[in-house]
């Protein structure tokens, strides 16, 4: 299970790691914690430290440009937090706005969360046309703010305020 989040020396998310990897990388002084569990420690024999949370790197890496996520439905699933656009109820399937059969592609503002209910309801039709107004707007998220919420909301919520700016 990943739930160790990975800070470039510049404090920027780059990804999410096992806490056995993150161990590893503060045993081998190539990151320091930042924010640890507050009840959780990892000992050995000769070792005792707090299970790291947030770890930041001590060298910078340098990582090319990403302008966007990349879309996938996982993505949208947890951009919505499994909740329907149509209804709130959960979530388990994506719904184009337009439809693929009406030139809808699979983009970051053409999808949303569905439950499968309101899913098979809106069938072949846009929102307007199936009488199904939408909740919320879909958006692109950055790719930091994707990372950040694919942690889950018990992970972000205890996250630093300066980390989670947006993505919460």
């Amino acid at each position: 299970m990943r739930d160790t989040l990975v800070l470039n020396a510049s404090f920027e998310p780059l990804s999410t790691v096992t806490l056995n990897r993150a161990v590893v990388l503060v045993l081998q002084d190539k990151a320091v914690v930042e924010q640890a569990h507050p009840e959780l420690r990892m000992r050995g024999a000769e070792v005792d430290i707090p299970a790291p949370r947030v770890i930041r790197l001590c060298r910078y890496v340098r990582v090319p440009f990403r302008r966007q996520a990349p879309w996938s439905r996982r993505g949208v699933l947890v951009r919505d937090r499994h909740r329907c656009a149509y209804c709130g109820r959960r979530a388990t399937t994506v719904d184009h706005v337009v439809p693929r059969s009406q030139g809808g592609q699979d983009t970051w503002l053409n999808t949303v969360a569905s439950c499968a209910e309101d899913n098979h309801r809106k069938a072949n039709r846009t929102p307007e046309q199936a009488g199904m107004p939408l909740l919320r707007q879909p958006f692109e998220p950055t790719p930091a703010d994707a990372m950040l919420l694919a942690l889950g909301a018990e992970e972000l919520a205890a996250l630093p305020d300066w980390l989670v700016r947006e993505a919460a």
